[in-house]
C-alpha cells in the first residue's frame, strides 16, 4: 500500500471513528463485533474474544452504570491492561515474539481468572439490550 493510499483509509476511518464516538450504543456494537471477530483467532482467539467485552465492563463500571462486580475484579482487569501498556514488562516488548508473549500470558490470566464475572456482565449486557429493543 502506497502513503496516500494509508493516509485516505486512515482519514476515513478516523471520521468513521468520531461519529461511533458519539454514540455509546454503536461503540458497544464495535465492541461485540470485535469479540466475535476474535473468536476466530486461532489459538488463544477464545481468551482474546473477552478483551473487549472486559473493556466495555471496566467502562460500565467507571460510569456506575454496571455495579454489580467486585472492585477487585475491576483492579485485576484494569491491572492487566496497565501491565499491557506499561514500559516495564518481565521480557522486553522489542524481542521478537517472546516479547509480547508476556503481555499475553498477563492478559490472558486475567481474563480467565474473572471469565465468571465477564459473563455475567455480558448477560447484563444483552438483557439491557433486549429491554430497549421491547420498549421502541
Amino acid at each position: 500500500m502506497k502513503t496516500k493510499e494509508i493516509q485516505k483509509w486512515l482519514d476515513e476511518a478516523t471520521a468513521e471513528a468520531q461519529e461511533l464516538i458519539g454514540n455509546p450504543s454503536k461503540v458497544d456494537e464495535l465492541l461485540i463485533q470485535l469479540e466475535q471477530k476474535l473468536k476466530e483467532v486461532p489459538a488463544i482467539g477464545g481468551t482474546l474474544a473477552n478483551l473487549p467485552t472486559m473493556i466495555a465492563l471496566v467502562k460500565a463500571w467507571i460510569t456506575k452504570e454496571y455495579t454489580e462486580i467486585s472492585p477487585k475484579v475491576i483492579a485485576c482487569l484494569v491491572g492487566a491492561i496497565l501491565y499491557l501498556l506499561k514500559k516495564k514488562d518481565l521480557i522486553d516488548d522489542r524481542i521478537p515474539v517472546v516479547g509480547i508473549a508476556d503481555d499475553l500470558a498477563v492478559m490472558g490470566l486475567a481474563l480467565n481468572l474473572c471469565e465468571p464475572e465477564l459473563n455475567a456482565f455480558r448477560t447484563w449486557r444483552d438483557n439491557q439490550k433486549q429491554e430497549v429493543t421491547e420498549n421502541v
